[in-house]
């Protein structure tokens, strides 16, 4: 397939646009999420750490307490309004890691909080990471069932 032909008003439009169409800073962009991604993350290992030193969790028991810990520290710096710049500054390195999780959820509950409790708050808390949860809840169920049937066949 060729490319369709452009009238000549086409051409100067697609050229003016060119013209002013501002350049994104791809390697800026993605060097920041990166950057920013790896530091949440190095943060979530510290925030393991202290759980396995301070209160002997092992390695597999201590994932929980962190990922609770990481999503109750971004609830506190998007309530606060920190949280808001740094997904300006790091875009999906501040949104990927499970902090995102966290910023979805109390965003939307500060954004509804005039409309109530029940109705405002409650009601629209979980509509973008309503689909996270579901999605999450039901992989699991898939995983677990497929797990136990081999478990049942003696596979594992």
């Amino acid at each position: 397939m060729g490319k369709k032909k452009m009238t000549p008003e086409q051409q100067k439009y697609k050229e003016l646009e060119q013209k002013y169409e501002l350049k994104r800073p791809v390697l800026k962009n993605c060097l920041r999420a990166f950057l920013v991604g790896g530091l949440i993350c190095t943060i979530g290992q510290a925030i393991s750490y202290f759980y396995i030193y301070f209160f002997n969790f092992t390695e597999q028991t201590a994932g929980n307490p962190t990922v609770a810990t990481m999503v109750f520290i971004s609830m506190l710096l998007t309530g606060f309004g920190v949280y808001d710049h740094l997904g300006q500054f790091a875009g999906a390195g501040s949104a990927v890691p499970v902090t995102g999780f966290g910023n979805a959820v109390i965003s939307a509950a500060i954004e509804h909080r005039t409309e109530g409790f029940v109705l405002g708050v409650g009601g629209n808390m979980f509509k973008l990471a309503g689909s996270v949860i579901l999605f999450g809840v039901f992989s699991a169920f898939v995983v677990a069932l497929i797990k136990t049937i081999l478990m049942q066949w003696g596979v594992l």
